[in-house]
C-alpha cells in the first residue's frame, strides 16, 4: 500500500507526504475532508480527477479536519491510496430519491455484496439520512465478519447542510460507500466514548424516532433538567456536555446519543440517533481525561488482533467531542498517534455521527460523542 496525502489551505494546495506523487494516476482510493464552504467554493473534484484518474473519489464536508499532527479548521485534506493487491467498488446514491433511509441502505448494500467483500466504509450526508436506519439495512444484508465502519459528514457547527460527492462534486443528500475485497487487507476498528455514567438505568416510554418525551413516568426534559441541577440553565448549548447512554435491551452494549434540541413546550427532546420506547437510558457527563483517554483505547482496539502498526488510520470523532474539549481537542489526536507510531498515515474529520461496531464480531451500530477509528494493513 502507498499513500499521499496534501491539503489545501489559504488558497493554496501543500503537500504533506515525504514522497509526493508517488500514487499519481495509480491510486484506486482518494479520501477529501473538508469545510463545506470551501469545498463549494474551490470545488476540488476536477483538480482531484486529473491527478487520480482511475481512483474512486470520495469528497466530504467536516466540522474540522484530521491531520497526522493534529486538528484544523478551513481546510481540506486529502489521502490518496494506492492498493497492491485490494480491489475496490464505490456506489452512491441521493436520499431524496428515497423516502426511507433503510431502503437506501439496501440499494447500497446489494450493490456491493459480492463473494469476497472484505470490509465496507461509509460517508454519508449528516443532515437528511437517518443513520440508524441506515446501518440496520447493512446488518440485515451481512454478517458480522463483514466490518462497516465510516461516519456522517459535518458542517462545522453551524448545522445548515452537508454535502458527500462520489466521482463528483459533494451535494447534500447522498451517500457515498466503497467495497474493499480480497484476503489481503485487515482492517480494523475502534470506537470509544469516555463518557462518565451516573444515575440508576430508566426505561424510554414514550418516544418518536429520534425524539423522547418521557423516561419512566416523567416528561424526559423535566427528568434531565432535575439531573443537570444548575447546570440546567446552559441549555440548550449546554447538553453536549451530558449526553445520554442507551441499551436498546438489557444485554445490549449501551451507546452514546447527542440531544441535538430541546423543546420546552413538549417537555420533550431531539438525539442524534434513535431513541426507540423500551430501551434503557442512564445519564452520562463529561470527563475530560476519560474522553482523551477513550482515543488511545480506540487506537489499540484497532489492532489488537495484529502485530504491527497498521498503514493508514482514518480517525472520525463527534463535533460534540471538540466542542466540548475545546483547546484539548488535539490531545486526542496526539494519544491515537502514540498508539500507532510514526509508520501509521492519519486522516479523519469531526463530524456529525460516527459508524462502527463497538468490538469485533459485532454488527455496526451509529454512535455520537466517540472517537471511532478504522485501520488499513495489506499483507
Amino acid at each position: 500500500m502507498k499513500i499521499d496525502q496534501f491539503f489545501y489551505k489559504s488558497e493554496e494546495w501543500h503537500t504533506l507526504s515525504d514522497e509526493s506523487n508517488s500514487t499519481q494516476g495509480k491510486a484506486q482510493l482518494v479520501l477529501a475532508f473538508g469545510e463545506r464552504e470551501i469545498l463549494e467554493r474551490i470545488k476540488p473534484y476536477e483538480h482531484l480527477r486529473k491527478l487520480y484518474p482511475v481512483a474512486e473519489i470520495i469528497i466530504n464536508s467536516t466540522s474540522g479536519e484530521i491531520y497526522p499532527d493534529g486538528v484544523q479548521d478551513h481546510t481540506v485534506v486529502v489521502t490518496a491510496i494506492q492498493f497492491d493487491k485490494t480491489t475496490i467498488k464505490s456506489t452512491k446514491i441521493s436520499i431524496n430519491d428515497y423516502t426511507e433511509s433503510f431502503e437506501a441502505g439496501k440499494q447500497i448494500a446489494e450493490a456491493l455484496d459480492q463473494p469476497d467483500l472484505n470490509s465496507i466504509f461509509i460517508i454519508s450526508d449528516g443532515g437528511k439520512v437517518n443513520g440508524s436506519a441506515l446501518i440496520a439495512a447493512f446488518n440485515e444484508r451481512f454478517d458480522k465478519n463483514v466490518p462497516i465502519t465510516g461516519g456522517l459528514a459535518g458542517d462545522g457547527t453551524a448545522f445548515e447542510k452537508t454535502v458527500v460527492g462520489l466521482n463528483a462534486e459533494p451535494e447534500s443528500g447522498q451517500i457515498a460507500a466503497v467495497g474493499f475485497y480480497g484476503k489481503s487487507l485487515h482492517v480494523g476498528h475502534g470506537s470509544v466514548g469516555g463518557w462518565d455514567v451516573y444515575g440508576p438505568e430508566r426505561e424510554i416510554t414514550k418516544s418518536a424516532y429520534n425524539v423522547l418525551y418521557k423516561i419512566g413516568d416523567k416528561q424526559a426534559l423535566d427528568l434531565y433538567k432535575e439531573y443537570l441541577g444548575n447546570y440546567a440553565s446552559s441549555l440548550p448549548g449546554g447538553a453536549l456536555y451530558f449526553p445520554l447512554s442507551i441499551k436498546a435491551t438489557p444485554d445490549s452494549e449501551p451507546l452514546v446519543r447527542t440531544i441535538l434540541s430541546i423543546d420546552e413546550n413538549e417537555k420533550s427532546m431531539t438525539f442524534a440517533g434513535e431513541m426507540p420506547e423500551g430501551a434503557l437510558v442512564r445519564f452520562m457527563k463529561a470527563n475530560f481525561d476519560r474522553l482523551i483517554d477513550a482515543s488511545s483505547t480506540a487506537a489499540q482496539n484497532t489492532y489488537r488482533s495484529f502485530s504491527q502498526p497498521p498503514e493508514l488510520a482514518i480517525l472520525i470523532s463527534c463535533v460534540g467531542r471538540k466542542l466540548v474539549l475545546g483547546q484539548r481537542t488535539e490531545e486526542e489526536i496526539e494519544v491515537a498517534k502514540e498508539i500507532f507510531g510514526d509508520s501509521t498515515c492519519l486522516t479523519g474529520f469531526y463530524s456529525y455521527g460516527e459508524i462502527s461496531p463497538l468490538v469485533a464480531g459485532t454488527r455496526c451500530e451509529l454512535h455520537n460523542q466517540t472517537m471511532t477509528i478504522t485501520t488499513f494493513t495489506e499483507d
